[in-house]
């Protein structure tokens, strides 16, 4: 799941890529099943960047942290030229460079950045249009931050997936997701304003038998 994917108009939803633990693990295995997605198989490199972004200001840095095997420098680079992209609706620009920080940041042993990148990929395949392409990215966060403990990334990703089964209406699973993440954040002390975004996944009804539930 790396860079070199091509870009349709979000309107056409471009076609762009766990072990489990506990209740939101077993219930990520269920969906990685249900979507066809494997295991990730090692990549031993990138592809040359593409001739395209070679031309785009941040490319010579960039450039030069990789030929130099300087992958925090790399990804950091990468993730700014994504989010150049991003603020300008270029859509498949910023995959590419998201998917490179990404293959970065793992280089880097950098888990918690890797992680966060996924979601980040995640949200960007959310807003290009494509929610059924982000839930891969979404249930890859959530995996790699369950493997480091890192509860409040695993939470916000989360908030993600759940955000991308309202999208396709699957109101079942947002919830289902959505109650996961109220967990997480909460157990990370996360801000008071993440855990109520992912309160509004779960509806108003989740404030009607919400004592019931925290009295189990």
């Amino acid at each position: 799941m790396h860079a070199g994917h091509a870009h349709s108009p979000s309107h056409e939803r471009p076609a762009w890529g766990e072990r489990p633990r506990g209740r939101l693990g077993r219930w990520l295995e269920q969906l990685r099943a249900s979507l066809g997605i494997g295991e990730r198989s090692p990549v031993a490199g990138l592809r040359e960047l593409p001739v395209a972004l070679r031309r785009g200001p941040l490319a010579p840095a960039y450039l030069d942290a990789a030929r130099d095997r300087d992958h925090a420098r790399a990804a950091s680079v990468a993730v700014e030229a994504m989010e150049r992209a991003i603020t300008a609706g270029d859509w498949w620009p910023a995959d590419v460079w998201a998917h490179r920080a990404l293959w970065h940041f793992e280089q880097a042993g950098e888990a918690l950045e890797a992680a966060r990148q996924a979601r980040r990929i995640g949200d960007l395949r959310a807003a290009a249009g494509d929610p059924a392409s982000a839930r891969r990215y979404y249930a890859e966060a959530i995996d790699e931050a369950r493997d480091i403990g890192a509860e409040q990334e695993q939470g916000l990703a989360a908030v993600g997936l759940g955000r991308a089964f309202l999208e396709l209406g699957d109101v079942t699973s947002a919830r289902r997701v959505a109650s996961a993440a109220v967990d997480l954040l909460g157990r990370a002390a996360a801000p008071a304003a993440q855990i109520e975004e992912a309160r509004k996944l779960l509806g108003e009804e989740r404030s009607v038998g919400e004592g019931a539930e925290d009295d189990r």
